[in-house]
């Protein structure tokens, strides 16, 4: 028995439920991983809720993770035991010890730590995808990303400067707005005490920007189709404030023809190829020093329900991991 932090039914961070779980041997196609950490990401949050389905109920909390092989099963060529791996997927990752199928584990560099492979992960992947394959990010281009001082803020700030791109960002205080201009942003927004449309438009001269990148949601919607050009893209892949509550895909339209896309990374890393492709994207980087990734909080596994709350209640900055 392993301890494992489980959901029973959808609710607020108060369902997270620290308890012990039986991990059985690797399957076909499976291996067996000691978890060094697992990362704290919105989509947890929309799990436990019940935003996003569940394949069964009760279940494991967390969808990323990084940790050693200790045991393969049958069919497994590509990973043996001593190999550290990180990988992304839907649940499973608050637990000392888990199952990952071998085809969605991706074997760590020398230069990546398995704490800060779980911090990055789904983050920096998803950075990976949305800035090259979404929308392919150019130097001179205008970005704006909102909650440019969260986990995936942090890293696209940095990556998009790192393109070339004139990056601009969104933050809820002066602390969080220094810490995204320290990670890349060029300007920083207070949209509690600024109108972010306004002020793009100012820092842009009237140009507005070619794509936005959306983690945000209700809060910053419609008004980010404001901050784009005609024939700018809108990347909405996130809901941290709550979900859009209505899309009339006419709006797109009168706001200058605009594209919206909602880009999930189980989609763009469906293929192996395409998993390693963008794994070694986000490593590249990293290996440069171009991205850096620094762990801002820690918590112990069994404090998953203060780390929720913490998620939740905006206190967190960049990346946060939960340790077994």
């Amino acid at each position: 028995m392993v301890a494992a932090v489980r959901v029973h039914k959808h609710g607020g961070p108060e369902v997270l439920t620290y308890e012990q779980v039986e991990v059985g041997a690797p399957g076909q196609g499976q291996i067996k991983v000691k978890q060094h950490a697992a990362g704290l990401n919105f989509i947890d949050t929309y799990f436990r809720m019940g935003m996003y389905p569940a394949p069964s109920m009760p279940f494991i909390s967390g969808n990323e993770g990084a940790g050693e092989v200790i045991a393969v099963g049958e069919g497994v060529k590509d990973l043996k035991v001593g190999d550290r791996v990180g990988y992304v997927l839907p649940l499973g990752c608050y637990a000392e010890e888990r199952l990952v199928p071998a085809d969605r584990a991706v074997k760590l560099p020398d230069s990546v730590s398995g704490e800060q492979a779980a911090a990055m992960m789904l983050k920096g992947m998803t950075v990976s995808y949305l800035l090259k394959r979404t929308f392919a990010v150019k130097p001179g281009y205008n970005v704006l990303v909102h909650a440019a001082a969260g986990g995936v803020g942090l890293i696209a700030c940095q990556w998009a400067n790192h393109l070339g791109a004139n990056v601009i960002g969104t933050a809820g205080s002066k602390a969080k707005a220094e810490l995204a201009k320290a990670n890349g942003a060029h300007h920083v927004i207070l949209y509690r005490e600024e109108n972010f449309v306004d002020r793009v438009a100012q820092i842009t001269n009237g140009a507005k920007c070619e794509v936005v990148y959306d983690g945000v949601g209700k809060d910053t919607f419609p008004g980010s189709l404001d901050c784009i050009k005609p024939l700018g893209t809108f990347v909405s892949y996130g809901s941290s404030s709550g979900p859009v509550d209505a899309f009339n895909i006419n709006i797109l339209q009168t706001k200058g023809s605009l594209f919206a896309t909602r880009p999930t990374l189980n989609t763009y890393a469906a293929k192996r190829a395409d998993l390693i492709d963008i794994a070694n994207d986000l490593f590249d980087v990293v290996a440069k020093g171009a991205v850096k990734i620094p762990i801002n909080q820690t918590y112990a596994l069994k404090d998953a329900r203060k780390a929720h709350e913490d998620l939740e209640g905006r206190k967190t900055t960049g990346a946060s991991i939960l340790v077994p």
